[in-house]
């Protein structure tokens, strides 16, 4: 801690940070545009200039590091002058269209010039007119606007790892342009720039003309695409919701969020089940039915000695699934599986082989990625990878198919989980010492059977960083809850199947082409819920308040943003009738306090042991002649909520025209 004075007052800094940072740090407020914390320095809109003492000429306050006994002055009457020059230079060729900008109420621009900024204008030229730039179904540009604050360049050279902006030209004729021959939206966080952008120039191309800041309810929720968790705030209007931006949280998600959850919400009014029906073998057609009818129909076979098979996946929230659990103690001719992409076989669970992503040792000079697509499974975590690796000489090794990585010093070695076996056994020398001798290796997987594996290395390096990163929202509540997968034995055994929350994936029809009967659960149709013989809705993720598990193991919820009446007041009915049938009229509440102690729901629901050498030499037979293979699948369209969004549909379709597979030589 150092000494400086800020308009003759005494403060006590940290050192080694910048004099913005130092007022940031004792509550006073300095304009920038070019300034970001996620960005670098840049030094070129002048907005924070400062004098100081005994100076000649007033400091760029970004750009200039706290001293011993510095004096410093940010009101005085050559730093106000200062600031209405640079803000009357600034809209020269500025437009004003703040009426029918989408910027308007939220505009640093705007603001800044009403607090510092002069009424009089002493130039009367024409004003420069820039092109308006082709940034995708995402983004929408007005470049007349533009101030070049540089802050899309530095993000998209830095953060996004696809350099598509750039600074063009000289002098006057200064633009911001593009040299990039992919897309700017082929980036799985592009949306980010919108809120980067001072002004009106970037903006978001769904909200265009839609509404105005203050008219909007923002109410905080979590983003479900992934397994993140990351935080969000959700603005409706009118019970509609128009945009979905990123809340800052240092140990998820930083300030940033991912495409598919920042334009995904549009699919809640499309292509949803709202009625519930029934097929009619006669016709063959569906058919409205009443909830009496269903009501009866599920007590029937609850009651029965059929043999009854609940399919869930990994988005299902925690609540369902403890409902699940508890139905199938008390029927034993109920049973739960899943259907995940990570070949669940052995069912562990231990809380201490798990590590807080926020916890990334500053100290860890090598991170193994195991059969992972960070971009597109978790996008958050390769941000942070692609800036640690930045700012230090850091070791990305990824074990699997190359993939388009926008990560320049990531390696990829295609290994069998043999060679894998032989590197966790020190087997393969050079591998093997490079993990070893490092303080805190990262290690991120994304199967149950690696993390059996890795969990006996745990137990050798303490100090090891294992991360299992699940491919949907709540993978780890699967995990959690102690569901296996579906066999072929639970579907020729079982009368009746029910497919909650299931994708429609080549690999789920396969599953179900044996199966007689079965009944979807969705709060969206596809064409194998035409297959069933009843479709009932459910509410979507924007329509009901859940808890899920990210893959650190950490419980959040979801909020209830809009309310879909119909379906709303259905599946309370069936929810109600049900339970108090099943129960006898007994209440049931969801405890959300067990998930917080391990050992309660262990103790309480199941028991299991499992022995790490056992699971070592089962994980070696039975994958041992197996490829390390990837997850194939559209960075937009990872669920199926996301299929029905017409925004996510429109950016895959055309990422996909702009692919080329192959190359002709000669």
């Amino acid at each position: 801690m150092i000494t400086i004075k800020i308009n003759n007052i005494s403060f006590f800094v940290k050192n080694n940070i910048s004099i913005l940072e130092a007022c940031k740090y004792v509550g006073l407020t300095l304009p920038r545009f070019c300034y970001h914390e996620s960005l670098s320095l840049a030094g070129n809109c002048r907005m924070c200039l400062v004098e100081l003492l005994n100076s000649s000429k007033p400091t760029a306050a970004c750009v200039s590091p706290v001293m011993y006994n510095m004096q410093i002055f940010i009101d005085s009457s050559i730093v106000k002058k200062v600031r209405e020059n640079i803000l009357e230079s600034l809209l020269l060729n500025h437009p004003l269209d703040c009426p029918i900008c989408d910027q308007g109420g939220e505009c640093d621009l705007q603001d800044q010039t009403k607090m510092y900024g002069n009424t009089l204008n002493r130039f009367f030229l024409n004003k420069k007119i820039s092109e308006d730039k082709n940034c995708g179904p995402l983004v929408k540009t007005i470049m007349t606007r533009c101030i070049q604050c540089t802050r899309c360049v530095r993000f998209s050279s830095e953060i996004s790892g696809t350099a598509f902006f750039g600074l063009l030209n000289r002098g006057l004729k200064t633009e911001i342009g593009y040299y990039a021959s992919a897309p700017f939206f082929s980036s799985e966080i592009s949306g980010t720039v919108i809120d980067l952008c001072p002004v009106g120039a970037l903006t978001n191309k769904t909200y265009a003309f839609k509404s105005r800041p203050w008219e909007l309810t923002t109410i905080q929720s979590i983003d479900l695409t992934d397994s993140t968790g990351s935080n969000i705030f959700i603005q409706t209007k009118e019970a509609e919701i128009l945009r979905i931006t990123p809340k800052i949280n240092k140990y998820v998600n930083i300030n940033i969020i991912s495409d598919a959850a920042r334009f995904s919400f549009d699919a809640n009014t499309k292509n949803r089940l709202l009625s519930l029906y029934k097929y009619n073998n006669t016709n063959k057609q569906f058919e409205s039915t009443s909830l009496f009818l269903l009501l009866s129909f599920l007590t029937n076979s609850f009651l029965s000695r059929q043999p009854i098979l609940f399919l869930i996946n990994e988005t299902l929230d925690n609540e369902t699934i403890q409902h699940l659990k508890i139905l199938c103690f008390k029927y034993k001719n109920l049973k739960v599986k899943s259907i995940t992409h990570t070949n669940n076989s052995f069912n562990f669970f231990s809380n201490n082989n798990f590590s807080k992503i926020y916890s990334l040792n500053k100290t860890a000079k090598i991170c193994l990625i195991f059969s992972i697509n960070l971009r597109v499974e978790a996008s958050i975590i390769n941000v942070k990878l692609r800036l640690k690796s930045l700012k230090s000489d850091y070791l990305l090794i990824h074990f699997g198919p190359l993939y388009s990585s926008n990560n320049s010093s990531m390696k990829f070695l295609n290994y069998k989980v043999f060679d894998l076996v032989s590197i966790i056994s020190s087997k393969n020398s050079q591998l093997s010492r490079i993990i070893t001798k490092n303080v805190a290796p990262i290690i991120f997987i994304n199967s149950f059977n690696l993390l059996n594996t890795f969990g006996i290395l745990k137990k050798f390096i303490p100090t090891l960083l294992l991360y299992n990163i699940g491919s949907f929202c709540n993978s780890s509540g699967i995990l959690y809850f102690n569901i296996s997968d579906v066999t072929k034995y639970d579907l020729l055994t079982s009368s009746l199947v029910y497919c909650l929350n299931l994708d429609t994936e080549f690999f789920l029809a396969k599953i179900l082409f044996d199966v007689q009967e079965f009944s979807w659960i969705n709060s969206h149709g596809s064409k194998l819920a035409l297959k069933s013989t009843y479709i009932i809705p459910n509410l979507s993720a924007y329509e009901n308040e859940n808890s899920f598990l990210n893959f650190e193991f950490k419980n959040q919820s979801s909020k209830k943003i809009i309310d879909c009446k119909n379906v709303s007041s259905f599946t309370s009915k069936l929810q109600h009738l049900l339970l108090n049938s099943l129960y006898k009229n007994k209440s049931f509440f969801f405890n959300r306090e067990v998930l917080q102690k391990p050992e309660l729901f262990q103790n309480v629901f199941f028991k299991f042991t499992v022995n790490l050498f056992d699971t070592f030499v089962l994980t070696k037979s039975l994958f041992v002649k197996r490829l390390v293979k990837l997850l194939k699948v559209d960075s937009y369209l990872r669920t199926s909520a996301n299929k029905a969004s017409p925004t996510l549909s429109l950016c895959s379709k055309t990422n996909r025209n702009l692919i080329c597979n192959f190359t002709l030589n000669g």
